[in-house]
């Protein structure tokens, strides 16, 4: 069935601010885009600031092969206290004197914490267990323990270091996706016998995507559909692309398998012209629709 032309389609970055939720930055954008179709690629915490990649109309189907890249992102752990939450919203569980510290003490706890590791997500997180939110669990006074689980972070650096009974280290972050820079404070600090917690998180880049590119959830104007990334150009920018004459693109439109070409493997965007006729995989010598997307409106 055609789309309708005139309704919007894309790919939105958006800066979101401290304090309010990931939901109430869609809805900001659903009443400036005119339009309910919007969703989000990862949430971010009310206390957290930066990158949201928003996918409206159809192309909120790219959203699921957006959500698992990897992530950058510039934070400030205090050293000297835990909490319950692993950051600064939570109550202080234990304190410890951290003036010994220097910047010299984080570099081997740092360099374990890096790379293939295995990490046990905050019990304060979004992870379900049996069926409900483990912050919902802590919320209510349980005790939750999470199954440690494969992540990569790829650099934990220091970009400033402020000593003190409880000091402060600013980092940036590169990791995979699933990563819980609140667990990497906590572990920091509990490395160093003082306990930590994030006190500060800023999400700079999803995948290709950069920060620098989002204007601010406030004040996005009335015109935000000028703003889109069409769909044919955000796949290109995530998935080797796939260019489509004209029988191949009316067969994966349509839901059927085609031919694939040389030198085409794996996920790749299927495209035609200007236009995301959808997202296929290759196997042997076919291609195979994954996810399409409507045909009618240019992209």
């Amino acid at each position: 069935m055609p789309s309708d032309p005139d309704a919007p389609d894309g790919i939105l970055l958006v800066d979101k601010p401290q304090g309010i939720t990931s939901h109430t930055a869609v809805s900001r954008a659903r009443r400036a885009l005119g339009t309910r179709k919007v969703g989000h690629a990862g949430t971010l915490d009310p206390m957290a600031t930066g990158l949201l990649i928003l996918g409206v109309g159809p192309s909120t189907r790219l959203l699921t092969h957006i959500v698992g890249l990897d992530k950058t992102y510039t934070a400030t752990i205090a050293l000297g206290a835990a909490t319950t939450t692993d950051d600064a919203e939570g109550e202080v569980t234990t304190t410890a004197d951290a003036s010994h510290l220097s910047s010299d003490d984080l570099t081997a706890p740092m360099a374990a914490l890096s790379g293939e590791i295995e990490q046990v997500p905050s019990s304060v997180s979004a992870i379900k267990v049996d069926g409900e939110r483990a912050y919902a669990r802590v919320r209510a006074g349980e005790e939750v323990e999470l199954s440690a689980r494969p992540v990569t972070v790829s650099r934990f650096e220091v970009l400033g270091f402020r000593p003190g009974a409880r000091a402060e280290v600013d980092v940036v972050v590169d990791c995979s996706s699933g990563t819980y820079i609140r667990a990497l404070a906590r572990d920091l600090g509990a490395a160093l016998g003082v306990g930590g917690h994030l006190t500060a998180l800023r999400r700079t880049r999803i995948g290709p995507f950069v920060v620098e590119d989002a204007p601010i959830a406030d004040a996005l104007p009335d015109g935000a559909r000028a703003l889109l990334e069409p769909p044919a150009l955000a796949a290109s920018r995530i998935l080797p692309v796939a260019e489509l004459d004209d029988e191949r693109a009316a067969n994966l439109a349509h839901g059927r398998r085609t031919v694939a070409l040389e030198g085409e493997r794996g996920l790749v965007a299927a495209v035609h012209g200007d236009r995301l006729v959808g997202i296929a995989r290759v196997e042997g010598r076919r291609l195979l629709p994954v996810t399409n997307f409507p045909t009618g409106g240019a992209s």
